[in-house]
């Protein structure tokens, strides 16, 4: 009976034994490693089991993979021996401003470094490569290259930060950064805006010497590579790279690298800006050699509003320049045209002067006025004192005698007969002869400004183009 009752306990464990093993045979065991305990436990250490954790395995893997504790990175590779060559490629992206005003350029690119560090050598059956992102640089040494006379610049780090790093088995590796760096340029503006400018991006390593780090073109000449780049005021017209030594008296010889760009200015835009709005008010100025020299307002409101309109012109070129010690090509225009506008209001001064003069001197020899009256006076109220009465024109009276021809009443004493007759004034009748008849001044100035202002402008476009 005993063992009856026995047999059926064993048959009901049975069922729930055979449940709980394979509960426990599917749960999944973490990877356990071994380490050792350095207690003693009589004369042998003995050995625990500890669980990895599964979410840092593969960084574990890669810095173990790279030896990056094994190794000082804060020394550069093979510190001690020869100068390490560092490889530069460069990929210019765009020019993104130029600025006149603060002499600068701002340029994106990809800049590229090369070397060599066998402490982050490993072994490969594939021969690939490895790439990481910017966490892993900060464990190794990279070269500190630096752009000389930059004012700004950023790594871009949108959506992550952009750099890259490549290590092949060998140890060789490639450092590439997406960088906007807004470096100096040294303009030169004397012949703005036909000018040419030299402008250069210039890198060098910040804390090693040639001794240490030697910098150098990776493909010489195809190191530097550009995609089309259009800019609003200028044309790219040469890219190309170059090197040097720069010497600092207190830590020696530094390796130099220089990314060389020459821009040439469109011209078109300050031909619609500038020349030819001062074009035109200086052919406007000449307008008035055409108007009646009695129609003072119209003259003088003609002239006033050319010579205030170069002025705005002239200011608004100033204001969007440096403020440089020298005279630029558009001064030189600007202010020519400016003196040939000034000189056409100058011109009109002298005829109003010279025309109350002549009405004066005819008033007072036809007795119509005292000898003493006051011109001044008389100009007072409209700018030129004229009687209507008053003929101004040039030519001399005709009288017809008896005989019936002609004679002209001139003050000029005829030559006695057997002189020769010479058709050359003396300087003194030429100033006598303008002054008595003003009417003259504008007829030569239709023809003076307009040539004076040609050849003016065919020596300059000559000079500077």
């Amino acid at each position: 009976m005993l063992l009856a009752f026995k047999l059926l306990f064993l048959c009901w464990l049975w069922p729930q034994a055979l449940l709980h093993g394979n509960i426990f045979h599917n749960k999944k065991k973490q990877p356990e490693v071994p380490i050792h305990n350095y207690k003693q436990q009589g004369s042998r250490p003995y050995m625990k089991m500890k669980k990895l954790d599964s979410t840092k395995s593969t960084v574990i893997k890669s810095e173990q993979l790279l030896r990056i504790e094994e190794h000082d990175f804060a020394m550069r590779p093979g510190f001690g021996t020869a100068a390490i060559p560092v490889g530069i490629d460069v990929q210019v992206e765009s020019i993104d401003s130029i600025s006149e005003v603060n002499m600068d350029f701002t340029m994106t690119l990809y800049l590229r470094h090369y070397w060599k560090d066998e402490r982050l050598a490993f072994p490969s059956t594939s021969n690939k490569s490895r790439t990481f992102d910017g966490r892993l640089v900060k464990k190794i040494w990279v070269p500190d290259v630096f752009f000389v006379h930059s004012k700004r610049s950023f790594i871009h780090d949108t959506t992550m930060e952009n750099i890259m790093l490549r290590v092949y088995p060998d140890g060789n590796i490639l450092y590439s950064v997406r960088i906007t760096v807004t470096a100096l340029c040294s303009m030169d503006f004397s012949r703005f805006p036909l000018d040419t400018q030299n402008c250069s991006l210039e890198l060098e390593s910040y804390a090693y010497n040639e001794n240490d780090l030697m910098l150098y073109w990776k493909n010489g000449n195809d190191s530097l590579r550009t995609e089309e780049i259009l800019l609003s005021q200028f044309f790219i017209e040469e890219f190309n790279p170059s090197n040097g030594l720069a010497l600092y008296s207190s830590t020696g010889w530094y390796n130099r690298l220089y990314i060389n760009f020459i821009l040439r200015r469109h011209i078109f835009f300050f031909m619609l800006q500038t020349y030819f709005p001062t074009m035109l008010m200086v052919m406007l100025s000449w307008v008035s050699f055409w108007i009646d020299r009695r129609a003072v307002p119209a003259r003088v409101s003609l002239g006033i509003t050319t010579v205030l309109t170069m002025s705005t012109i002239i200011t608004g070129v100033s204001s969007s320049m440096p403020q440089v010690s020298y005279v630029k090509a558009v001064d030189i225009y600007l202010w020519a045209s400016f003196l040939f506008v000034f000189l056409s209001v100058i011109e009109y001064a002298a005829v109003n002067y010279l025309t109350t003069l002549e009405e004066m001197k005819k008033l007072k020899t036809r007795g119509k006025i005292p000898v003493n009256f006051n011109t001044t006076q008389a100009m007072a109220f409209d700018g030129c004192f004229h009687d209507d009465e008053i003929d101004l024109t040039p030519y001399p009276e005709v009288s017809i005698t008896t005989d019936g021809t002609e004679r002209r009443n001139s003050s000029i004493n005829l030559p006695a007969e057997g002189h020769r007759l010479s058709r050359k004034r003396s300087l003194k009748q030429n100033v006598s002869y303008i002054m008595t008849n003003s009417h003259i001044i504008d007829s030569y100035s239709r023809l003076l400004f307009p040539f004076a202002y040609l050849v003016f402008n065919v020596i300059y476009w000559s000079l500077y183009t």
